[in-house]
C-alpha cells in the first residue's frame, strides 16, 4: 500500500483552538496562570454541550498574542508532517478580540504564526472565520469586517457551533460578506437534521460544514448531490462528540453511494487525537478504500478548497502522481 503521509492533501475543516498541542497548551495555561483543561485524547464526549464546556476552557487559555502566534505555527509544522499542502483553518477572531478586549489583536497574532510556519514547513494556510449562531448579529459583523480587512488571508466567513438557531438574523450579514468577495461556508446537518442543511444551502453555503445528516432526507440529499456542494466530512469527530455510535457505523460509505461530494477532515484533532493522515487510513482499514478512492477524496478536498487556480492545478497533479507511483 501507498504511504498515505505522502499523499498530497488539502484540509478544509479544522478549528485552531481545537488543534494546540497538549505540551502547548499546558505551558501556554500554566504562564498565563489557568487551569489546564483536562487530556481528552478521544474520550467521548455525551453530547455537544460538554464538548463546547471543554473547548470554552481551551480558550481561556489564549491571553497574549504569543499564544496565538505559537499555536498557528505549530498547526503548520503538525500540517505539513502529515503531507497536507493546503488547508484552510476555522478561527473565532471576534470571539477572542472580544474577550480580550482588543479586536484585532488575536487575528493579527494568529496571521504572524501562519506566516511564519508557511515559511518554514511549507504548507500554505488561509482562515475562515466562524461565528457562533447563539451569538450576536453584532459580532457576526465585527467577523465580516475582519476578515475583510485581513483578505486574501483570510478567505471565508461562517456559522458554526450549536446548529438549532436559525440563520435568519444573519442573512444581511452575510450577504454584505459574499458583497465583499469573501465565500460563505455554514455548519449544518451535525448537531441538527436536514433542516439546517436546507437553511445553509438556501444562505448560500458553497461547502456544507460536516452535513452527515443529509441522508435524513432523501430529497435534499439528491438536491445537494445535484448541485455538487462538497460535505466536509469527519469521521472521528462525529464518534468523539456521541453524534455517531462508532467509526464501523460512520455513513461515509452511503454518502458516497449517494454521489455526493465528499471530503475528509479533522474538525477537532487535539481532542480525537487523529491527525488527517488517520482520517485516510482509517477510510482505507474501517470502510476498504483503495488507493485510487483516497485520491479521489484527497482531490475532492482541492478542488473544494478556494485555493487560486495555480495552486489546485499543482496539488492535483502530485495527486495523480502520488497515485502512479507503484504501492509497497
Amino acid at each position: 500500500m501507498r504511504d498515505l503521509v505522502d499523499l498530497p492533501k488539502a484540509h478544509l475543516h479544522v478549528h485552531l483552538e481545537s488543534s494546540v498541542r497538549p505540551g502547548t497548551l499546558r505551558e501556554i495555561a500554566e504562564a498565563n496562570g489557568v487551569t489546564v483543561p483536562s487530556r481528552v485524547d478521544g474520550h467521548r464526549f455525551v453530547g455537544f454541550g460538554p464538548f463546547g464546556e471543554y473547548n470554552a476552557a481551551v480558550r481561556e487559555c489564549l491571553r497574549r498574542p504569543a499564544d496565538f502566534t505559537r499555536i498557528a505555527s505549530e498547526f503548520c509544522a503538525d500540517e505539513a508532517a502529515q503531507g497536507t499542502r493546503y488547508a484552510e483553518l476555522t478561527f473565532t477572531a471576534a470571539a477572542h478580540g472580544e474577550r480580550l478586549g482588543d479586536p484585532a489583536m488575536p487575528l493579527e497574532a494568529v496571521l504572524a504564526g501562519l506566516t511564519l510556519g508557511a515559511e518554514r514547513h511549507g504548507v500554505e494556510v488561509r482562515l475562515l472565520l466562524d461565528h457562533s449562531r447563539r451569538r450576536s448579529v453584532e459580532r457576526a459583523l465585527l467577523t465580516v469586517e475582519l476578515a475583510k480587512k485581513y483578505w486574501p488571508m483570510v478567505v471565508a466567513v461562517g456559522v458554526a457551533g450549536d446548529e438549532a438557531p436559525s440563520l435568519v438574523p444573519f442573512a444581511a450579514v452575510f450577504t454584505e460578506a459574499r458583497t465583499a468577495g469573501l465565500h460563505i461556508v455554514h455548519h449544518a446537518g451535525e448537531t441538527a437534521g436536514p433542516d439546517s442543511i436546507r437553511e445553509a444551502v438556501a444562505a448560500g453555503t458553497e461547502r456544507i460544514g460536516h452535513g452527515i445528516r443529509v441522508l435524513d432526507d432523501p430529497a435534499l440529499t439528491a438536491e445537494v448531490a445535484a448541485a455538487g456542494i462538497p460535505l466536509e466530512v469527519c469521521p472521528s469527530s462525529n464518534v468523539t462528540l456521541g453524534l455517531v455510535p462508532s467509526l464501523a457505523e460512520h455513513p461515509l460509505p452511503r454518502l458516497v453511494a449517494a454521489g455526493l461530494v465528499v471530503t475528509l477532515n479533522t474538525d477537532i484533532p487535539s481532542v480525537t487525537g487523529r491527525t488527517l493522515t488517520d482520517e485516510y487510513r482509517q477510510a482505507r482499514d474501517v470502510f476498504g478504500y483503495s488507493d485510487a478512492s483516497l485520491a479521489g477524496f484527497a482531490t475532492a478536498g482541492v478542488t473544494a478548497s478556494f485555493a487560486d487556480d495555480a495552486t489546485k492545478a499543482l496539488l492535483r497533479q502530485d495527486i495523480s502522481d502520488w497515485l502512479a507511483t507503484p504501492p509497497v
